[in-house]
């Protein structure tokens, strides 16, 4: 049985910087795309950042240049440096390795094994 969970997270002022991690269980997902997604009050699930077999990246625009995301295959783990954080970053942030090899997934249903989020809070 997969299980993915988040670590890290809490409540930090604006321009501070925050880490999460991600570590999965039960598999290698070595050959998927890891990512993260974010949900904010009010708002829909959107995609953060992924990160492929390949160790190549994407990052949603209002997050580029400040976060970066890493994995490492070996521990089946996926982390998310954050920096400059604002106070639209607000929110419960969700681990996610994809469903299927070799795809680069982007929606949400795309993704088979998701953490239970953790939250982030950016006070201004």
């Amino acid at each position: 049985q997969v299980q993915v969970a988040e670590s890290g997270g809490g409540l930090v002022q604006a321009g501070g910087s925050l880490s999460l991690s991600c570590a999965a269980s039960g598999r290698s997902f070595s050959s998927y795309v890891m990512g993260w997604f974010r949900q904010g009050p009010g708002k829909e699930r959107e995609l953060v950042a992924t990160i492929d077999w390949a160790y190549r990246t994407y990052y949603r625009d209002s997050v580029k240049d400040r976060f970066v995301i890493s994995r490492n295959k070996d521990k089946n783990t996926v982390d998310l440096q954050m920096n400059s954080l604002k106070p639209d970053d607000t929110a419960v942030y969700f681990c996610a390795f994809g469903g299927t090899p070799w795809s680069t997934p982007r929606a949400p249903s795309e993704f088979a094994s998701w953490g239970r989020g953790i939250q982030v809070t950016v006070s201004s």
